[in-house]
C-alpha cells in the first residue's frame, strides 16, 4: 500500500462540502435579505477537488420552477457576498467559487406521485371488484 494513498470512506472534499452546506444555510437564512428569495433550502453540495468550485444544488419550498430559475439568478449574482462570508469560517487557504443549481426533484417527485395516485383511481374504477380484501379468516 501507498504511502500516500488516501483512506476509502469520507474524503476533505466531502467535510468541506458538509461545511458550506451548513454556512450557506445559516447565512441565506439569516444575511441574506432579497424577497426574490423565499424559503431556500440547500439540498447539496459537491466540491471539486482542487477546491476551485462549489456546486451548490437547492429548492424552494412552496414555489415553482419560475421561482426556482428566479432565485438561480440571485444567487448566483449575491455568490461573491456568499463567498466572502464563508471564507469567514471554511478552514482553507482558498475559498470554492460557488455555482447554484435549482434542484427539481421535489416538483419532479410530487407530479409522479399525483400521475400514480390518479392512475391507481382510474384502475380501481375500471375493475372495482380487485378492490374487495383478500384476506380471510
Amino acid at each position: 500500500m501507498s504511502r500516500h494513498r488516501r483512506p476509502s470512506g469520507f474524503q476533505r472534499t466531502d467535510r468541506i462540502a458538509d461545511q458550506i452546506q451548513r454556512e450557506l444555510s445559516r447565512v441565506l437564512q439569516f444575511e441574506l435579505k432579497d424577497p426574490r428569495i423565499g424559503l431556500v433550502t440547500v439540498q447539496d453540495v459537491t466540491v471539486a477537488r482542487d477546491l476551485a468550485y462549489a456546486d451548490v444544488y437547492f429548492t424552494l419550498l412552496g414555489e415553482g420552477e419560475d421561482a426556482g430559475r428566479e432565485a438561480e439568478q440571485v444567487l448566483t449574482g449575491a455568490a461573491g457576498f456568499l463567498r466572502s462570508s464563508l471564507a469567514q469560517s471554511l478552514n482553507t487557504r482558498t475559498t470554492p467559487r460557488l455555482r447554484f443549481h435549482y434542484d427539481k426533484t421535489p416538483e419532479r417527485a410530487s407530479e409522479l406521485s399525483r400521475l400514480i395516485d390518479e392512475a391507481r383511481a382510474e384502475d380501481r374504477e375500471l375493475r372495482p371488484e380487485d378492490d374487495t380484501d383478500t384476506n380471510h379468516d
